[in-house]
């Protein structure tokens, strides 16, 4: 375990906790741990991975924004649900990425893992684009990536990252649980 990884767990850990309660000050802190991870990342050639954390330092901006300044009032958006139409379209987003990823990946380089890390960054992008407009379907949607995400961290030996997802299967958990709770949604 390099310090690398070390520096990343701690940081994309307290950013995970600060979004389960519900702090923008998650985004700038996630912002650090995503460009920690992509290089982490770039180095086992977990190029999915890699390149998905690129697109999650954008969406952790786009994230910061929504929850400082989103919403009908530009005054930060509200825990609220997303529909059922809102939650297929996402999720079929999320599988056409996953074939289009994976397709690149497993033909054009020397990925480990092609296909499964292409649908785990897929989907991992569907569930933070979920989170940053604060839907309540994000936290289901990221449980069951993080299962998946401690078995792939564990044939890759990255036990401290494995670590840190079988953690952030218990803060999806929690912060189910705790956004169910936000009195926005009685509205």
């Amino acid at each position: 375990m390099s310090a690398l990884e070390w520096l990343a767990v701690a940081i994309s850990a307290l950013s995970v906790w600060l979004t389960v309660i519900r702090t923008p000050w998650c985004w700038p802190i996630g912002l650090v741990g995503v460009v920690l991870y992509g290089w982490l990342f770039f180095g086992v050639r977990l190029y999915s991975d890699a390149l998905l954390q690129g697109v999650f330092a954008v969406l952790q901006l786009y994230g910061w924004w929504q929850w400082t300044r989103g919403g009908q009032r530009h005054d930060g958006r509200q825990v609220s649900n997303l529909g059922g139409r809102g939650q297929l379209i996402g999720l079929a987003c999320g599988a056409l990425g996953a074939l289009a990823l994976g397709s690149v990946m497993a033909h054009f380089t020397d990925a480990e893992q092609p296909w499964l890390d292409a649908a785990l960054a897929a989907f991992s992008l569907v569930a933070q684009a979920w989170m940053a407009r604060k839907y309540l379907q994000c936290w289901p949607l990221w449980l069951a990536i993080d299962v998946v995400y401690v078995g792939l961290y564990l044939v890759k030996d990255l036990n401290l990252t494995a670590l840190l997802y079988a953690g952030f299967v218990v803060l999806a958990a929690l912060g189910w649980r705790q956004w169910r709770a936000d009195p926005a949604l009685a509205k």
